[in-house]
C-alpha cells in the first residue's frame, strides 16, 4: 500500500495529511529527467573517448589494410616504372641501333598492351579509388614489361641470325696474300689464255706454287668436291647459306668432303692446276643468289683500307685470265 505522510499543523494544533503540489512534483520530474540525461552523456562521452565500437574497430582495421596495401602499391609502381624505362630506352638507343632495327614507338607498346592477356589484374586490394588507381597503373606497367622482355627475344634472334649471317658472308682471301702480289686477273670480261678470245671471267686468279693450302673464305657446308674435267679440274663449293656460294677450282688435291661442316680459314685444299688451267693458281668465285658477283668486295677481314684500295687496282687491270 502506499504510503500516506502527516504533518504537525501548527496553526490547527492537528495532524495533517501531506500533499506536494504539482508544480513541485512537475519540478521533481524535470530534474530527475535532466539529470539524467547529463550522466548519460557524461557516460557516452567518457565511452566514446576510451572504448571503440565494433563499427570502429572493423573501419580501423580496414584503414590500415589500405595503408599497408597502399604503400606496397607505390614501392611496387616505382621500381616497375625505373624498370620499364630503363628497358625500353635500352631496347632502342642500343640494341635495335646496333642491328639497324626500327626503334618500337611508344604508341605501338601501348596498342600491344590493350591486346595482351598474359598479366592478370591484381586482385584483392580493398575497393577504394585511389587502389584501383594503382592497380590499373600496376597492370599498364607489367604489361609493358611483358611486351618489352618479347622485344627482347626477338632481339635475341637478331643477334643469332646476325652472327650467322656474318660467319657466312666471304671475308677473307682464299689465299695467303699479305703482299698481294698473287691477283693475277681480276673480275670481269678478260682473255681466254687456250681461245685467245675475250670472255667473261666469273672470279678471282690467285697465282701460288703448287701445294699453297686453300682456305675456306666463310663458314659453310661442302656442296661439291671432286673432279670436273672439263673446267675446274679438282675443285671445291660451299654453301654458307643467306644465298652465298663460293667456289675453288683447280685444285691438286682437295682436303675438304662433301657435307662436311667447314669454319672461315679452314684449310680445304691445295693450290694445282687441274682442269682448264695454264699454271697452279686458284681460280675463286663468290655467288650471290646463284649469280657470280665480284669477290674483290669480300675480303674485308684481312686487309687495311690500303691494302684494300691496292687490290682493287690490280684486280680492275684488263689482263689474261689463268683459265
Amino acid at each position: 500500500m502506499r504510503k500516506i505522510k502527516y504533518y504537525y499543523n501548527t496553526h490547527t494544533l492537528r495532524y495533517e495529511k501531506l500533499e506536494t503540489p504539482l508544480r513541485v512534483k512537475l519540478l521533481r520530474l524535470f530534474g530527475f529527467i535532466a539529470t539524467s540525461i547529463a550522466i548519460a552523456i557524461l557516460i557516452v562521452a567518457v565511452a566514446f573517448q576510451y572504448i571503440d565500437s565494433p563499427k570502429e574497430k572493423i573501419l580501423q582495421q580496414q584503414n590500415d589494410d589500405l595503408t599497408e596495401n597502399y604503400a606496397v602499391l607505390q614501392q611496387r609502381v616505382a621500381q616497375l616504372q625505373k624498370q620499364t624505362l630503363e628497358l625500353e630506352n635500352r631496347d632502342n638507343n642500343v640494341y635495335r641501333a646496333i642491328f639497324e632495327s626500327t626503334p618500337i614507338p611508344d604508341s605501338a607498346r601501348l596498342k600491344e598492351i590493350e591486346k595482351s592477356k598474359e598479366v592478370q589484374l591484381v586482385q584483392s586490394m580493398g575497393e577504394t579509388e585511389l587502389v584501383k588507381s594503382l592497380t590499373a597503373q600496376l597492370n599498364t606497367l607489367s604489361l609493358r614489361v611483358a611486351y618489352q622482355a618479347k622485344s627482347y627475344g626477338d632481339i635475341d634472334g637478331m643477334i643469332k641470325n646476325k652472327e650467322k649471317l656474318l660467319a657466312a658472308i666471304p671475308a677473307i682471301q682464299p689465299v695467303s696474300n699479305k703482299d698481294l702480289t698473287r691477283i693475277a686477273s681480276g673480275f670481269g670480261y678478260r682473255v681466254d689464255p687456250v681461245y685467245k678470245v675475250t670472255k667473261f671471267h666469273a672470279g678471282l686468279d690467285f697465282t701460288a706454287p703448287q701445294g699453297t693450302p686453300i682456305y675456306a673464305t666463310a663458314d659453310g657446308v661442302v656442296k661439291e668436291a671432286d673432279y670436273n674435267a672439263g673446267g675446274f679440274g679438282n675443285h671445291v663449293l660451299i654453301s654458307h647459306g643467306y644465298g652465298y656460294e663460293t667456289l675453288y677450282g683447280h685444285m691438286y688435291r682437295i682436303k675438304a668432303k662433301v657435307g662436311q661442316k667447314i669454319s672461315r680459314g679452314e684449310v680445304i685444299g691445295y693450290v694445282g692446276s687441274t682442269g682448264k688451267s695454264t699454271g697452279p693458281h686458284c681460280h675463286y668465285e663468290v655467288h650471290k643468289g646463284g649469280d657470280p658477283v665480284d669477290p674483290v668486295y669480300y675480303f674485308y677481314n684481312d686487309l687495311t683500307p690500303e691494302q684494300y684500295d691496292r687490290l682493287l687496282k690490280l684486280a680492275a687491270a684488263a689482263n689474261q685470265s689463268f683459265d
